[in-house]
C-alpha cells in the first residue's frame, strides 16, 4: 500500500514530529511504501496564484504542483499532519490544498450538477494537535468544525473516505508525558492496523 504523509510543522523536536515518526516507523514494520512531504522542509510555496490557475485551466500544471500531484495519485492513503493554528490549517498546508487539490485532478462538476470526486477511492487520516485543552473544543463544538472542514470539507469533498481524524488537545499545555504517550500509542496501533 502507498501511503502520502503531508506533513506540516515548522519545529523538529515538536510533539508534531513524534506523531510522524511514530507513523512512519509503524508502516515500515508493516512493509507499506511511504513518501513523506514535509512542507516546511521542501519550503513548499502556498500561494495559489493567478499564473498558477491561469496554467491549471489549460491543463499545465506548474512543476512544483504536478510533482505534488504525482504523490497525491499514486497514494492509497493520504495523512495529513498539523497543529491547528487559529481554528485551521497552517497556512502552508492550506496554501498546498489550494494549490494541488485542483479542479480536473482532485475533482470537477459533471453535467448532472453533482460533483466527481476524482479521489474516491483513496483512505484519508487526519492528526491534529492543538494547545487548547481537549475538553473545550469539545464542549464549544470546534472538534466536530474541525472534522466537517477538514474531514468533509478537504477529503470527502474529493472523494477520501476518512478512516480517522485525531484530535490531540491541550499537547503544550495540559497533556503530561503520559498522556502524549497514549496519543503515540493511538497513533501507532492505527498505522499498524493497515
Amino acid at each position: 500500500m502507498n501511503h502520502l504523509i503531508v506533513y506540516a510543522h515548522p519545529h523538529k523536536g515538536s510533539f508534531n514530529n513524534a506523531i510522524l515518526d511514530t507513523a512512519v516507523a509503524a508502516l515500515k514494520a508493516k512493509g507499506h511504501e511511504i513518501c513523506v512531504r514535509d512542507l516546511y522542509k521542501l519550503n513548499f510555496h502556498p500561494v495559489l496564484s493567478a499564473t498558477d490557475t491561469a496554467a491549471l485551466r489549460e491543463g499545465r500544471a506548474p512543476a512544483d504542483i504536478k510533482q505534488e500531484q504525482e504523490h497525491l495519485a499514486e497514494a492509497d492513503v493520504i495523512t495529513f499532519i498539523y497543529p491547528i493554528w487559529w481554528t485551521g490549517l497552517p497556512a502552508i498546508l492550506k496554501g498546498y490544498v489550494d494549490r494541488t487539490f485542483s479542479y480536473g485532478f482532485a475533482y470537477q462538476y459533471n453535467s448532472e450538477g453533482g460533483i466527481d470526486k476524482l479521489f474516491t477511492g483513496k483512505k484519508g487520516v487526519i492528526i491534529n494537535t492543538y494547545g487548547t485543552p481537549g475538553d473545550v473544543y469539545e464542549a464549544t463544538g470546534m472538534n466536530e468544525a474541525l472534522q466537517k472542514t477538514s474531514g468533509g470539507g478537504i477529503f470527502d469533498f474529493c472523494g477520501v473516505e476518512v478512516v480517522e481524524h485525531f484530535l490531540f488537545g491541550g499537547v503544550t499545555t495540559v497533556a503530561t508525558d503520559e498522556t502524549r504517550k497514549e496519543m503515540l500509542a493511538r497513533i501507532h496501533d492505527k498505522f499498524s492496523s493497515f
